[in-house]
């Protein structure tokens, strides 16, 4: 097996993805349901942190379009790394001015985002006209577990991390943010994240921690207990592999 290709999705089709949630999302009558769909902003989280310029700068167009839509803003800015993975666009020396402009308008608008008064009936319907992308995203048996994982420093050790996570019965999919050392990882609802961390801390060179959010809004690890927990072995492909 070729842990190379063990990202949410393949490369290319995620790719493909991320350059047309820019055209979805500039029609008005999408943006709420694209955000409404579970995959969408961590995926565009995600790209934020991708080494290609351009896949960065359609993933950054496709969320300030979707930052115009007033009853969006609150749902994005609390999305896990949002504002962090905007800031850390806006802060990197290499990013192309026109791409850093961009993220300071997106941090901006969702720093002084307020609750919507309302949208228009054609937005609350597009509900109907969802963007499915992302292997995985809309089983509504799964939920996302974002970890920090400690040693995830390089090439290495990324292929060390994904090569444990197959070795999960009930991961759905993942991926990962080098940059900040995450991996954002889908899994079925009966899977608990402590079986992540177990794996992961088989590597004996790696250590996850869970990454959530607190009453005020604000990120915090929470480490797990160093006891071992039984891990169903995977004996097949996950879905996005097969």
């Amino acid at each position: 097996m070729n842990s190379s290709t063990s990202t949410m999705s393949e490369e290319p089709d995620a790719l493909s993805v991320v350059n047309q949630l820019p055209d979805l999302a500039a029609d008005p009558l999408n943006r709420r349901a694209i955000v409404q769909d579970q995959g969408c902003l961590p995926g565009l989280i995600l790209f934020m942190d991708h080494p290609n310029p351009p896949a960065v700068h359609s993933a950054l167009l496709a969320l300030r379009y979707l930052a115009e839509c007033r009853a969006n803003r609150e749902k994005m800015k609390g999305e896990l790394g949002m504002m962090l993975s905007l800031q850390n666009v806006i802060q990197k020396t290499a990013t192309p001015g026109e791409t850093k402009l961009l993220a300071s308008e997106i941090y901006d608008i969702l720093q002084s985002s307020l609750t919507a008064d309302g949208d228009s009936l054609n937005e609350m319907n597009s509900r109907r006209r969802k963007a499915q992308f992302f292997l995985g995203t809309t089983n509504k048996r799964a939920k996302t577990v974002v970890l920090h994982i400690d040693g995830l420093d390089d090439t290495s050790g990324r292929n060390l991390c994904e090569e444990a996570l197959l070795k999960i019965k009930g991961v759905i999919s993942f991926a990962f943010q080098m940059a900040v050392q995450r991996y954002v990882v889908r899994i079925r609802s009966d899977l608990k994240a402590e079986a992540l961390a177990s794996v992961i801390a088989s590597t004996k060179v790696m250590k996850a921690q869970q990454v959530v959010k607190s009453a005020s809004g604000e990120e915090m690890l929470v480490p797990f207990q160093d006891t071992p927990v039984e891990v169903e072995q995977n004996t097949e492909l996950p879905d996005y592999l097969a």
